[in-house]
């Protein structure tokens, strides 16, 4: 293996370590930060309008409560 692949191996197992090791309310809030992450990009890259961008950040908003 190159070292690029067992670099890229060893950082999936340290993430799948961490994940392992959240709590399900911890899970949540990463995924749902995750999820947040993206949307931005939507935005940024202008592939979802602003009332897209704002109903996805309420249903987030809502999911986390």
């Amino acid at each position: 293996m190159t070292k690029d692949i067992e670099s890229e191996l060893r950082d999936q197992l340290e993430q799948q370590r961490q994940w392992a090791a959240m709590s399900p309310e911890q899970k949540k809030k990463h995924l749902l930060q995750r999820q947040k992450e993206m949307l931005d990009k939507f935005l940024e890259r202008n592939a979802i309008s602003r009332k897209q961008y704002d109903e996805g950040v309420c249903a987030l908003l809502r999911a986390a409560s």
